[in-house]
């Protein structure tokens, strides 16, 4: 087996797979030239590999045939590999009684690197929502779904799982550590995150980790505008957002019973 240190990636690969990462995370689309100087590959090269991305529907060109942008298959892909998870899968039926409960916004959300990644969501019933996407990353230090599984870690684990500085997303983000670790420390007392206004302005969010016999890198969030979110209903989403977890844990240990609708609803 070959080592990580000496591991060699297969350029073309490694290359196809850059601009894919690439296009996907910009929101509007490329020129071949944009993508050769940002990317640092050759006009020539990246043309071959745009050309054989288009061909199995990874790449999509717009009408000029100049412009390119991500395609199709990513989505499809994407999606299987959300269909596929069995904690996510295990997660659905509660992320569908939390918004039936609230008729807010509900997240599922995956820790990986120092982001957080949208796996799934409900949408609000409300008029006045919030914008979001499955697919979507956001610094975890800047959103309750983050600080929620961070919370799982101590604090030197949280130092190196986090890229430093830490980016400010409002005037309201924590990005110096003692901030953040005094609201992981918080969150480990109250068994869920929060946050406000510290990824988008005018938003709110609590959120609790999803139990995993692995190390917790998943978690399930509340998120609302602040216009509505008085302590009384931040209290009330907790206490919600508390037993989605606990139903959670009885169902990996296999000791869910049911014990009213909530838990007739999982089986």
């Amino acid at each position: 087996m070959t080592s990580e240190s000496t591991f060699q990636p297969v350029k073309s690969a490694d290359r196809a797979l850059a601009v894919l990462e690439r296009l996907a995370a910009t929101r509007s689309r490329r020129t071949l030239s944009e993508l050769s100087r940002e990317l640092n590959i050759p006009i020539s090269s990246l043309h071959s590999i745009l050309r054989t991305l288009q061909r199995r529907m990874w790449v999509e060109a717009d009408e000029t045939g100049t412009r390119f942008g991500i395609g199709v298959q990513a989505l499809t892909v994407g999606s299987a590999y959300v269909q596929t998870d069995d904690v996510v899968a295990r997660a659905q039926p509660v992320l569908d009684w939390l918004n039936e409960q609230t008729g807010e916004t509900v997240h599922y959300g995956r820790l990986e690197g120092s982001h957080i990644v949208y796996l799934a969501k409900r949408e609000s019933h409300y008029q006045l929502r919030i914008y979001s996407a499955v697919g979507r990353r956001i610094p975890a230090h800047a959103t309750a779904l983050g600080k929620a599984i961070l919370a799982e870690y101590g604090d030197d684990e949280v130092r190196g799982l986090l890229t430093w500085p830490l980016p400010t997303l409002t005037s309201k983000t924590r990005s110096d550590a003692a901030a953040l670790l005094r609201d992981l420390a918080t969150a480990r007392r109250l068994g869920y995150a929060t946050e406000k206004e510290e990824s988008d302005t005018g938003l709110g969010c609590l959120a609790v980790a999803v139990p995993d016999w692995r190390r917790v890198r998943d978690a399930i969030s509340l998120a609302v505008p602040t216009a509505r979110l008085g302590r009384e209903r931040r209290a009330e989403l907790a206490e919600l957002l508390l037993t989605a977890r606990n139903t959670l844990r009885e169902r990996m240990t296999g000791q869910a019973r049911e014990d009213g609708g909530f838990l007739r609803i999982l089986e």
